[in-house]
C-alpha cells in the first residue's frame, strides 16, 4: 500500500509539471527601461500585477513611427485624461503587432478602452474591445471588478490572422456609442453589439461617457496609430 501511494503521489506530481511550467512561462515579465514617455499620458497595471509589486515602470509606452509604441510586462491600460468623450461617439485606432507572439507562447490581445471613469484608482471602471492575432476578439469591462461580455473571446472572420509567429498583423478597431447601443467594429465589421443596460449599472460601468485610451495584455508589443474620437 505504501508503494502504491508513493507511486500515485509521483504520478500526480509529474502530471502537474507541465501545468506549472506553462504558468511560470507566462508570468508577466518586466520591460527594461520601462515607464511612460509620452507627455500627458498615464497608466495602470491590472490588479493582480499590482498585488505582485509590478507597476507601469514594468511596461513601456513611448512615441515613434507617427504613433505610440507599447511593450508590456504586466497587462496595462493607458490613457490621457484630456481624451474624453460624451453622448454619441466613435473612438478608433489602428493596432499593429509587428512580430506576432514575439514575447509570448500564445496569442495575447490589445485594443481600445472607452467609458473610463475614476481612472488610476481602485474604483476605475472601463470597457475594452481587443483583437488577437489569431482571428479572435474579446470584450470585457472593469466595474471595478472584471466582467465578461463574450467569455474568454470568440473567433470572427473580420479579425485578421497573422501568417505565423514573428509575422506582422494589423487590426483597425472602433468602439461606438449611439443611442442605447454600444458597438465594437474590427476592420470595418461590427463584431459585437450591446445594450447600454447590459454595460452600465451596479458592478459594471458608471457611464459610457468618460476617458478613452488603449489596453495591451501582458508580454505583448505593438504600435498604435491614428487614435481619435469623432462625433456623429
Amino acid at each position: 500500500m505504501y508503494c502504491a501511494r508513493r507511486l500515485s503521489l509521483v504520478a500526480t506530481a509529474l502530471f502537474a509539471l507541465p501545468v506549472l511550467a506553462l504558468a511560470q512561462g507566462d508570468t508577466s515579465r518586466s520591460v527594461q527601461g520601462g515607464g511612460i514617455f509620452v507627455p500627458g499620458w498615464q497608466g495602470k497595471v491590472d490588479a493582480r500585477a499590482a498585488q505582485a509589486g509590478q507597476t507601469v515602470k514594468d511596461d513601456k509606452l513611448s512615441e515613434g513611427g507617427g504613433g505610440l509604441e507599447i511593450t508590456t510586462g504586466p497587462a496595462v491600460t493607458y490613457w490621457n485624461p484630456a481624451n474624453t468623450v460624451h453622448g454619441d461617439y466613435t473612438v478608433s485606432a489602428t493596432f499593429t503587432e509587428p512580430k506576432y507572439m514575439n514575447l509570448n507562447s500564445h496569442p495575447h490581445p490589445y485594443g481600445l478602452v472607452i467609458a473610463g471613469n475614476d481612472m488610476g484608482t481602485d474604483q476605475e471602471t472601463e470597457l475594452y474591445c481587443e483583437a488577437y492575432g489569431d482571428g479572435r476578439f474579446i470584450v470585457r469591462g472593469f466595474g471595478p471588478q472584471p466582467f465578461q461580455m463574450n467569455g474568454r473571446g470568440e473567433a470572427n472572420p473580420a479579425v485578421h490572422k497573422a501568417a505565423g509567429a514573428g509575422q506582422p498583423v494589423t487590426q483597425h478597431i472602433a468602439m461606438s456609442v449611439k443611442g442605447d447601443k454600444v458597438d465594437c467594429a474590427i476592420n470595418g465589421t461590427v463584431v459585437a453589439t450591446y445594450n447600454k443596460s447590459e454595460l452600465v449599472g451596479a458592478g459594471k460601468l458608471k457611464s459610457t461617457d468618460g476617458v478613452y485610451g488603449i489596453r495591451f495584455a501582458h508580454n505583448t508589443e505593438g504600435t498604435v496609430s491614428d487614435l481619435k474620437a469623432t462625433n456623429p
